[in-house]
């Protein structure tokens, strides 16, 4: 008996000291990082807890790229905003593919936009972008839209006469709306109970995404097919919401030869018909449903906790927030209500709105991307079909472009006048060819809700309560901690009077 565990052992042991030499050879093609061990590659160094500091440690060590293995997996990070204008921005086609692996390919189906690479991905993103212009996203078609949901949030924050309430439900829900009426046309009742699975399913998503059972279900697909999890939840909700827009296309479809499109849902069918009979076209109910399901999926939590840090910010920094409410006071006086277009006549505003974006950058990092080809960049060689994560986070707290990179400082978006000043260092939707489509309508919601919510309510720390961490609680979104803000509602306000 003792001779066959010595035999188990030695094979045990040649079998580690092989796959550590094939790890070492294969190192050897990729930027620096982590020494790869085998099973658990270079995750000995990032330790069992990720935090903040976990990027930056390792890219002072190693520099702005670097690799990270997953057991036999590398990736490669890029990290400040050299790096990735070297890389990312000024090849940006050699960096335009999506990885897929087994799991996302499978709920994916290698179709929309966000799951697809290819001649796939460039009709559906060509089309989806014309599809949001044609919708007014920008423009004073969608604005109303986004107004409607506005003042329905303002409605709900009325209601609770000043009293203490976390604010992420309503603010999830609403922008939660706008996807609706942007994709379906209406929208729901917050109490509806297709809404509230809606919502469930994309917090479901995004809490996946930034689990373990997603690593898991990439680096053995054949096992995790057959255990029980949160990836078998996952396939269910995809199921349901592909069987849910369905439904809708079919009632769509009944009269949309009488009227003008009013949604993306009506612009897709209509592409269907119109390319049905062209053989390379990519426009199918796949591709639709998919499409559809990834701006629920990229738009809802992302824009709803940038919303959550903005009102968070401001209980934090009253001073801020006061200055934002004089601006608007003395620019738009007695004007009702707010449009986007007034962003360039509040230069205060619209800075604070960009250093919150800066400063709490909502993504632990970007999405994902794979090299198309063999790329050399900064001096280093990324073989095709590698795995690319950019460090947005690094860009946007770059000591060697922000003057006070880890303070709250609008001043970052301000000249010496106090006009308002672009930066081409602020890249907070990404950079090169997949960059966030959604980003202009992300901008839209996000400065109409602030502005109307400050316009109306006076935000506060609920009295007798401590002021919160700042830190984010880690995730593939970075939410605040959980808080309570008191918005109280000022004197005078017609839209609450």
């Amino acid at each position: 008996m003792a001779g066959i565990w010595e035999v188990l052992t030695a094979l045990l042991v040649g079998f580690l000291i092989l796959d550590f030499g094939k790890l070492l050879w294969s190192s050897r093609r990729y930027p620096p990082g982590p020494l790869p061990l085998p099973f658990i590659g270079g995750l000995w160094q990032i330790g069992t807890k990720f935090s903040m500091d976990t990027f930056p440690k390792l890219r002072k060590k190693y520099g702005d790229i670097y690799t990270i293995w997953l057991w036999r997996k590398p990736i490669v990070v890029i990290s400040g905003f050299h790096a990735m204008k070297e890389s990312v921005i000024n090849h940006s086609q050699d960096f335009a593919d999506r990885p897929l692996s087994s799991f996302i390919f499978k709920i994916g189906n290698g179709k929309g936009i966000s799951t697809s690479n290819g001649h796939n991905w460039r009709q559906q993103r060509r089309f989806t972008l014309t599809a949001l212009r044609t919708l007014g996203v920008g423009k004073k078609d969608m604005e109303s839209k986004i107004e409607q949901v506005t003042h329905r949030l303002v409605e709900t924050f009325a209601h609770t006469k000043g009293q203490p309430i976390d604010p992420l439900p309503f603010v999830t829900s609403s922008v939660c709306n706008v996807i609706c009426l942007l994709t379906l046309g209406y929208c729901f009742s917050p109490e509806d109970t297709k809404f509230q699975m809606i919502l469930e399913d994309v917090s479901n998503f995004t809490k996946f995404g930034g689990s373990a059972f997603l690593l898991l279900n990439d680096l053995f697909p054949w096992l995790m097919e057959h255990l029980p999890g949160p990836h078998q939840k996952i396939q269910e909700s995809m199921e349901k919401g592909f069987l849910s827009i369905k439904e809708e296309a079919e009632k769509h479809s009944q009269d949309l030869a009488q009227r003008q499109p009013k949604d993306f849902l009506d612009l897709y069918l209509l592409e269907i018909e119109k390319k049905h009979s062209e053989p390379n076209s990519t426009f199918d109910d796949g591709n639709m449903t998919q499409s559809i399901l990834e701006l629920f999926f990229a738009g809802t939590e992302t824009t709803a906790s940038f919303l959550q840090w903005a009102l968070f910010l401001m209980v934090v920094y009253p001073d801020i927030q006061d200055k934002v409410y004089k601006e608007m006071e003395t620019v738009l006086g007695s004007c009702d209500s707010v449009c986007y277009e007034d962003q360039w006549k509040l230069p205060y505003t619209h800075a604070v709105l960009q250093e919150i974006l800066r400063l709490k950058y909502v993504l632990l990092f970007s999405v994902p991307r794979q090299t198309v080809t063999n790329v050399n960049t900064c001096g280093l060689f990324i073989p095709k079909g590698t795995f690319i994560l950019m460090d947005l986070y690094s860009v946007l707290h770059d000591p060697k472009q922000w003057e006070r990179p880890e303070e709250f400082n609008p001043n970052h978006f301000l000249d010496k006048d106090g006009n308002f000043m672009k930066r081409k260092e602020f890249v907070p939707f990404g950079a090169g060819a997949r960059f966030c489509i959604g980003e202009t309508l992300a901008r839209m919601e996000s400065f109409l809700f602030f502005t109307n919510l400050l316009r109306t309510f006076k935000l506060q720390r609920p009295e007798g309560t401590e002021e919160p961490s700042q830190e984010a609680l880690i995730g593939v979104i970075l939410h605040p901690q959980p808080f309570k803000l008191c918005a109280v509602p000022r004197s005078g306000h017609p839209k609450i009077s």
